[in-house]
C-alpha cells in the first residue's frame, strides 16, 4: 500500500493537489506485473498533473497555528466565541506577508496590489465584513504580544461580530513578517 499525493504549480497563483490516501498498486511476479503497477503510477501522476481544481496550501505553518491559537485564547478568555479557521482568508494573508516580508515593510496596501477586500475575494473569501493585522516581528509571541498591546489591533482581534479568520507568516531572516485577516463569514 502506497500513500501518495501531488501537488504543483500550473500557474503562478495556483496550486492543484491530488490526494490518495489508500492507492494500492499491486503487480503480480508474473510477466506484466510490474509493468502494470508502473502503468498505473503513471497513468495517476499524468491525471495529477492535467487536473485543473485549485487546493488551498495542505496546512497552516506552526507560526500560523500558535497566532491562530493565541487570537483564540484572547477571545475564550473575554468570553468570546472562537473563530473558524478560513483557508481562502489564510490564504490571502500569505500573499500578502509575502509581499510585505519582499518588500521589509509592514503595510495594509502596497502600490499596485489590490486592497484587502479584492485579495480577500480573489482568494475565494466570503464575507460581509473584514479587518486586518499587521506585524514585524521576531517571533510569534512577539508578534502576539505587539497586537494585544496595541489598541486598535486588540480591537480586531476581540471584535464581537466577526466569526472567521485566516493568518499568512512570511519569513526574511530573522524576521516574521504577520497578517491576520478576519472576516464576518457570509454564509
Amino acid at each position: 500500500m502506497i500513500a501518495v499525493k501531488f501537488c504543483g504549480t500550473i500557474e503562478s497563483d495556483t496550486r492543484v493537489c491530488m490526494h490518495t490516501t489508500k492507492a494500492q498498486f499491486t503487480g503480480s511476479s508474473g510477466p506484466g506485473g510490474i509493468w502494470r503497477t508502473r502503468s498505473c503510477l503513471i497513468l495517476f501522476l499524468i491525471v495529477a498533473m492535467l487536473s485543473t481544481s485549485a487546493c488551498p496550501q495542505e496546512s497552516a505553518s506552526s507560526a500560523e497555528r500558535s497566532l491562530s491559537d493565541a487570537v483564540n485564547h484572547e477571545r475564550k478568555a473575554s468570553g468570546l466565541h472562537p473563530l473558524e479557521w478560513d483557508e481562502a482568508l489564510a490564504a490571502a494573508a500569505r500573499k500578502h506577508a509575502h509581499e510585505m516580508a519582499k518588500r521589509q515593510a509592514v503595510e495594509h496596501h502596497f502600490p499596485g496590489e489590490p486592497n484587502l477586500p479584492a485579495r480577500a475575494t480573489k482568494a475565494g473569501a466570503r464575507f460581509i465584513s473584514i479587518s486586518e493585522n499587521v506585524v514585524q516581528a521576531s517571533s510569534a509571541k512577539a508578534a502576539h504580544s505587539q497586537l494585544m498591546h496595541s489598541a486598535s489591533h486588540k480591537a480586531n482581534i476581540l471584535d464581537r461580530d466577526i466569526d472567521s479568520v485566516g493568518i499568512g507568516v512570511a519569513q526574511r531572516g530573522h524576521e516574521l513578517f504577520v497578517v491576520q485577516d478576519f472576516s464576518k463569514a457570509k454564509k
